[in-house]
This record gives C-alpha cells, structure tokens and sequence, in this order.
C-alpha cells in the first residue's frame, strides 16, 4: 500500500488534468458557439509504439552460439547465448517485452572477445512520430552498467542526431567534459547537454542496474522539488528559447561505447565477462499534437493525434481546407489557465483577408488556384502569408509572427556542416565527426583543423608502434628506423641500405597487418 502510495504521488504532477479540454460549447447573447482551449494528450508509456533496432550487424549475442561470464562469478563460465534456442536467446525486442516477476528478460551483446578492438552498440528507438518526454528516461541494465555511453536525440525521424547527455566514470577522460550534475543545472542552463559520473562507475551491487536521463529533475528546476508549481515549468516552456524543443523527440539512440569493468581495467584472460546486456527501457511522454488535440492514437503502425481548433496532419501541423484565413500556428500555454488556442479560422474573401504579418504590403491574386498570396516577403520570410523562413533561417521561437526578427540566420559554419540550411530548431546538418547546433565542434575522437578529422593515435585503444609516441591524437612520432601512420613500417624496407642495424627490422610484416587492420576498425583506411 505504501508503495501504491509513492507511485501515486510522483505520477500526479504530470498527470495533472491541465490542457486536456480543447473546446466547449458555450452559449453568449450572440448564441451558442464553440469556445476553444490549449489541449494537450495524457502522458502514456512510449516504449508500447516503439520500433527498436540494433546495429551494427552480428552485435547481438547467439549466432554463433557463445558462453559468457559474470562479474559475480567471472571464472564460472556456465552461461550460454545461442540465437537459435528460444530458452537461450535474446533478441531485440525483450528490452520491451512484460516480464514475469523475478524473472528478467534482456536483450544481450556478443562479448569482448575482440578486445582492444572497441565493443559498440548502437541501440535506436523511433516513432516516427513527434513526442514531448514528461519523465525520465530510465534504461535497465543486467550484468553491469556501462563505463561509457551517450544517450542521443533527433528531431526528424533520425536524419540527423545531437548529444543529449553524456555517461561515464570518467567524464574528462571519456569526453574531455567536466562532470556535472542535473540538480545543478539553472534556470538559463536548463537545457544544457553535460556529463554525468552518477551512473558508470562500478559500484559492485546487483542493485545498480538503472541508468537515467533525468527528465524531472530538470522539470524541477522551474516547478520545485515536488514539481508542484506546474504552471511556471508551462511559462518557461513557453517563454524559454529551445526549452519546448529541448523535451522533444522523434527517436533516441543509446550508443555504448565500452561496456562494464567489474574493475578499474580490463582482463585480458577472461574477456567473456565483458558485454551489454539490457531488459527495459522506460520512455514516459505525450504526443507532440500543438496543444491542438487532446487525444493521440495508434493508426496503420504509427501515432496521429486527433487533431481539434481545425487543425490536421499527424502532428496538427497546418490548418484543414477552407480554414486557412491566415496563417498556422501552434497552440500556447499562455496566458494561464487555460493558454491560447490559436485555432484556424475559416476563410472569408480572398482579397479582403489576405495577411502578411507585417512583411509584405501587397497581394497577388492566383486566378486558377483561387488563393491570394503576399509578394515581396521581407525580413527573410517567405510563403503563402510571409509565415515561412528563407532557407538558410529558422524560426525564431520567442518572436511572434508578425515580430521583424522573426526569422534568425542559421550560420552554419562552412566546413564542418553540409550546407547553410538548418532544421526548425536552428540545429545544421553536420559533416562525419562534427557536432553542436553549427556544426562548429567536433565529435569526440576527433579533432578540429579546417574540418573534423578523427584521431590518428591515442593513450588507450590505437597506440603507436615500435616505441613511436602519440602527439595531440594526430600522428605518431616514429623512432629511427621506422615510419608509417602508426609507426608500423620499418624503414629498410623502402631503402635497403637502412637495413643494417636497424632496430626491429625483423616482423615488420606482420606490424604493417596490426596497424593497418587497426586502422580499418577505427575506419580511417580503405583497404
């Protein structure tokens, strides 16, 4: 009982009955109409819509069949993963599946039998639909959290990907990143992508299973521990430049970069005991409908929300035919309590109730489309109404529409993004190994010089041969008698007169094999 209690008292907040009414009929002296409200969905359980794959090919256990240890028990052997034995396998989808109680199902990884070449896993969540996370993002672990993670979003359907927390037991090694805690955070850093410590570290307990994107305690920033003042979290949101956006998802990807220790290095003699293993994955959130729908249903495989203030498309996105007077937009929080529904209204006459929002003073008439539209859109605006952005500008999310900095410039930098456009939240499309809403940092692993090239050498995975020494990640410098990307090639093999007492002339061969082959797994050569 105590436990149904605490569930309940931390599901209340954010299932609050606010925003669920989008209309009422109401009756005035100029007789009944419809009166319209912001509405939003109920918060659901995401993982019940949602498509999971795991890459890259052969990552998960079982084909061939293999055994594998426990850090428990790392030198009893008995366990075993073989694809084609339902008792024995685990696949994808039993990260979702209703376990039977004291009984844990998972999705495992072949192990590390590979080592040092890095063991990564990519595991990638889509709805294919825009959703708003309204608690944490919790992902259980069995056997071991992992040392090193990041947790990734994207806005369109998985086209292109940002940061959105990074994991390990050592933040600055891992990411040149400082640890940093959510609770920490303000209210103008809210938003903010960081590291955290909090969930690799070996703690050597059964119980530390869980790793977290700490959804409410960044909500807890503006609405208290007990997230009881819900109406100033709907202000910021509002009011907040990215803050709406920084809740907003259409698919997550888990990236596990090396797997749990049990220890504070790896074991060479028993790399079986090495791999990920997961069994749920939580995702608690509400379908992005624009506060224009109150309901969201599961239809021919994906989300649709059922869409109110004469709004359509799978998000409520644009207004329905014949109710296209003036422009979109998106319903508001604000002014509280019941917010702004910016509903559609119908169409009057076509000349009479042309809008423009201030960019453009004249209109065209299109005699076989039957519309009018604005001419000469200013202020980087463009579209039927002047309600679009220029490519090369994005939506200027605290500005009206009618606002003359409606529109910002995207400056994408030159080199490290594909092009000067950007998406809706101002973020640009980056090129292999650059990051951040410009594209105008690099990756981790990579390093910037005209562009984002990845790491030659390092400290820990690709160490430079034959004595050579690693500087600054970009190339090794060789001893005597030996040259080559990684130090691997002897030099009498090119000039034969070096030959003579030169050191380590002998196995040369089979040093160019390690270090092109190590190469090719980080994926700096072609072969």
């Amino acid at each position: 009982m105590l436990y149904l209690a605490a569930l309940l008292v931390h599901c209340v907040p954010l299932a609050m009955g606010q925003y669920d009414i989008c209309k009422s009929w109401v009756t005035t002296d100029d007789g009944p109409s419809w009166e319209f409200y912001a509405c939003q969905p109920k918060a659901m359980r995401m993982k019940d819509y949602v498509t999971v794959r795991v890459d890259p090919a052969g990552i998960t256990c079982g084909d061939p069949p293999e055994r594998f240890c426990t850090h428990e028990n790392p030198y009893l052997c008995s366990d075993e993963c073989d694809a084609s034995n339902p008792d024995l396998a685990h696949p994808p989808r039993l990260m979702f599946d209703s376990e039977d109680e004291g009984l844990a199902t998972y999705w495992q990884s072949v192990t590390w039998r590979r080592y040092p070449e890095p063991l990564l896993a990519n595991i990638t969540l889509s709805w294919n639909k825009s959703i708003e996370l309204t608690d944490d993002i919790v992902i259980t672990f069995e056997y071991g959290r992992p040392t090193i993670m990041m947790l990734e979003k994207s806005l369109d359907n998985g086209r292109t990907w940002h940061p959105y927390q990074y994991y390990a037991d050592d933040c600055m090694e891992a990411f040149s990143m400082p640890a940093r805690r959510v609770r920490d955070l303000s209210t103008t850093s809210a938003n903010r992508v960081l590291c955290t410590e909090e969930y690799s570290r070996w703690a050597g307990s059964k119980k530390e299973k869980t790793v977290r994107f700490e959804v409410r305690d960044r909500f807890a920033i503006f609405a208290g521990p007990d997230l009881k003042n819900m109406d100033n979290l709907y202000t910021r949101l509002e009011s907040a430049k990215g803050l709406k956006d920084f809740f907003t998802v259409t698919d997550l990807r888990m990236r596990l970069l090396r797997p749990a220790l049990g220890g504070t290095y790896v074991q060479r003699e028993n790399l079986y005991k090495y791999f990920y293993a997961v069994s749920n994955i939580e995702v608690t959130g509400r379908c992005k409908c624009n506060l224009h729908a109150n309901l969201c249903t599961f239809k021919e495989g994906s989300l649709q929300c059922e869409c109110e203030h004469n709004t359509t498309g799978q998000d409520c996105g644009k207004c329905k035919k014949n109710f296209r007077s003036r422009s979109w937009r998106a319903g508001s929080y604000l002014p509280l309590p019941n917010g702004s529904p910016n509903a559609c209204a119908a169409a009057g006459s076509a000349f009479g109730n042309c809008e423009c929002y201030g960019h453009s003073n004249r209109c065209s008439y299109i005699d076989f489309l039957n519309v009018v539209t604005c001419v000469s859109c200013k202020h980087n605006t463009r579209g039927q109404h002047c309600q679009h952005c220029r490519l090369g500008f994005y939506r200027n999310s605290s500005a009206e529409l009618d606002d003359e900095n409606v529109c910002i410039e995207c400056n994408c930098n030159q080199i490290g993004s594909m092009h000067d456009r950007c998406n809706e939240t101002g973020y640009c499309e980056c090129r292999e190994g650059a990051t951040g809403p410009k594209c105008d940092d690099c990756l981790p692993n990579y390093y910037w010089r005209q562009g984002c090239f990845p790491n030659v050498c390092d400290d820990e995975l690709l160490l430079c041969q034959n004595g050579g020494t690693c500087y600054q990640n970009q190339r090794c410098i060789c001893p005597v008698g030996f040259k080559g990307v990684l130090c691997q090639q002897s030099r009498c093999e090119v000039d034969k007169k070096d030959c003579d007492g030169a050191p380590g002339a002998g196995g040369s061969l089979a040093t160019v094999g390690l270090g092109l082959l190590a190469l090719q797994l980080r994926g700096w050569v072609d072969l």
